[in-house]
């Protein structure tokens, strides 16, 4: 990687991604690309930054030309929730942006980093240590476009010879950016709320159980992977990765031991909870283990610590 392109760039994962590319590659050589007009100042004043819509395949083409790109992170997409409420938007941006972002590297010749997420599973999928390859049935538009773009980045490294590469994440949690609309996001609203207002109101109900990873681990694993000499990989879209699984009760409880009158109750939110009721409860991960090393570093106590700190700091409050 010498010339990188960061697409979502300014989205949960992106916004994160972008500022640990250009300590690793230099500011210069990491262009961050949103849809948004405003930008958060960091992305602008570090370096590159340009508006992108990733549905236009010329704005994409130009865009790889203009910077001299060799190697695309595709994080434009929109989210669980959202999707469902417009299914129709997103499988526009969702699909079409990622075949555009094909297509462009296959004529450029970049490499390709495309992100699917436990979404890409079903209901009719092992919820238990899910294996890494296994039956792929959703029933959500945003679990329809991971598992196609899973295929269709496939397709493309075995019939053109794009360097693919790809991870399933789990539920991400971060305080450097706001909930986004997805299932998982009540692993990052909790916190603000406890925070704030010492106690949440939980969308999930309790005993809910989902795969979650830590931002940084996250991070650590794009980059991880993209920089994997090829000829370990065997799979390339996408790798099972996970850290830790745990209940909203869990995560309260955990938060409990730091702000020991912290409140939790619940008002289920039925199409987000169907949604947690089809992804898997915790990935085998074992595949990824073994071709190119991953490891997480953060588990549940570990991120809560962590989180409740800086979280704290931002928001110049006290515990």
């Amino acid at each position: 990687m010498k010339r990188i392109l960061v697409t979502g760039a300014t989205g949960q994962i992106g916004s994160e991604l972008v500022h640990a590319l250009r300590l690793r590659y230099g500011n210069n050589n990491v262009v961050a690309a949103g849809h948004q007009k405003t930008p958060q100042q960091s992305l602008v004043e570090e370096g590159p930054f340009t508006t992108l819509d990733v549905t236009c395949i010329e704005a994409v083409n130009a865009v790889v030309q203009r910077y001299r790109i060799d190697t695309i992170f595709h994080l434009a997409a929109l989210l669980s929730a959202v999707s469902e409420k417009n299914p129709q938007r997103a499988w526009k941006v969702n699909m079409d942006g990622l075949f555009n972002v094909l297509e462009v590297s296959r004529e450029q010749q970049c490499a390709v980093f495309f992100p699917s997420s436990i979404g890409a599973f079903g209901p009719d999928t092992p919820r238990d240590n899910t294996p890494q390859d296994t039956l792929q049935r959703p029933n959500t538009m945003y679990g329809v476009c991971k598992v196609s773009g899973e295929l269709l980045c496939d397709y493309y490294s075995s019939r053109f010879g794009v360097d693919t590469r790809g991870v399933r994440y789990p539920g991400l949690i971060s305080y450097e950016t706001p909930p986004g609309g997805g299932t998982t996001d009540y692993a990052v609203e909790i916190f603000y709320q406890a925070i704030q207002n010492k106690s949440y109101t939980c969308f999930l109900q309790q005993g809910t159980y989902l795969d979650m990873m830590y931002m940084p681990d996250a991070i650590r694993a794009a980059i991880e992977l993209m920089e994997t000499d090829a000829s370990r990989l065997k799979h390339r879209n996408a790798f099972n990765i996970t850290a830790m699984s745990f209940a909203p009760e869990e995560l309260a409880e955990s938060i409990r031991k730091h702000i020991p009158g912290f409140r939790m109750d619940y008002n289920v939110d039925p199409v987000r909870q169907a949604i947690a009721n089809s992804w898997p409860r915790h990935m085998d991960d074992h595949v990824a283990r073994t071709e190119w090393g991953w490891e997480s570093q953060f588990d549940l106590e570990q991120m809560t610590a962590h989180m409740l700190t800086q979280l704290t700091a931002k928001l110049s409050a006290t515990l």
